[in-house]
């Protein structure tokens, strides 16, 4: 079974992470949406609010489960007995940041790195935008799911 972890914040689920989400299920079996739980960083919405973003807009997709974790995410995989990770690129900034990343994963513990790129239509959202328009009370509804319309 080829069971893979998509890492992040997901603060809040953006049309670009359901973008890397849908073109993964068709590459796994199982596909764990890890939201990493940072001490340290401010959230807009706390876990369960995420949880219930991903799972109100995955409701019918057997292939996803949700978790939370901390530390390292190459751990958490491990103890999931996943062996990819995904991850989406919008740019080559992202891209130069996540190869390293990925190289240094694979060398210490072998765990793959599969980059989706994301669609044109989605390639220029981020939740860090998406946060800064809701804090702003902008139009926001078009770069975020359904689930996160209610906000």
């Amino acid at each position: 079974m080829k069971k893979a972890v998509f890492p992040g914040s997901f603060d809040p689920l953006t049309l670009g992470h359901c973008d890397i989400i849908n073109k993964s299920l068709d590459l796994f079996d199982e596909i764990v949406l890890a939201i990493g739980v940072n001490s340290t960083k401010e959230n807009m919405f706390s876990i369960d609010q995420r949880k219930k973003f991903i799972n109100d807009e995955f409701a019918n997709e057997e292939k996803i489960k949700i978790l939370t974790y901390d530390g390292l995410t190459v751990d958490f995989c491990k103890s999931i007995n996943a062996d990819f990770i995904v991850r989406g690129l919008r740019n080559p900034a992202d891209f130069e940041f996540e190869k390293t990343i990925a190289q240094t994963n694979k060398k210490l513990t072998g765990i793959e790195t599969v980059f989706f790129l994301t669609s044109p239509e989605t390639a220029y959202i981020s939740s860090s935008i998406v946060r800064e328009i809701i804090t702003n009370k902008g139009e926001y509804t078009k770069l975020v799911p359904k689930s996160v319309r209610w906000c």
